[in-house]
């Protein structure tokens, strides 16, 4: 198990995550029609075309699925109880097709569970840049993880 468990976790810890993930036209469409989202921005070319970005655009939720995904290996990966929430998610900077990003994750906060002895709650900042190394996207995390046994 690559997870840490809360205990290893430290406020202002760092993590460069080693994967890279270059985003095809596939993603983009899969996770556009799986969501039901008829967004143009996302599906359709020929109307990008005439548009401020000129081509179809990543459509977030991938950006944001990749942001956490590329960060549990090297974080949580068998230690995560479950996910509280997402906080504060921005997207400043679009992806496009081809473009590959990479990721980056600090701790931010600590604190024990009051309801489960058993677990530690974090949160975390995952930030992801493009090939270029520019935010594309931002937020912050929060998790319940366990404790060591």
């Amino acid at each position: 198990m690559p997870g840490l468990y809360y205990e290893e976790f430290s406020v202002g810890q760092t993590f460069e995550h080693p994967i890279r993930r270059t985003i095809t036209e596939t993603d983009n469409v899969l996770i556009t029609t799986l969501t039901h989202n008829p967004a143009s921005l996302h599906l359709d070319a020929e109307y990008m075309k005439n548009t401020e970005f000129g081509k179809p655009i990543v459509n977030s939720c991938l950006t944001l699925s990749l942001m956490v995904g590329i960060s549990v290996n090297d974080t949580t990966h068998g230690t995560t109880v479950a996910n509280l929430g997402w906080d504060e998610v921005r997207f400043p900077k679009p992806l496009f097709h081809g473009d590959t990003i990479r990721v980056e994750s600090e701790v931010l906060e600590l604190r024990e569970s009051k309801s489960r002895p058993d677990n530690g709650i974090a949160t975390f900042a995952h930030r992801a840049y493009n090939q270029h190394n520019e935010l594309v996207g931002i937020c912050k995390r929060t998790a319940l993880l366990l404790k060591k046994p």
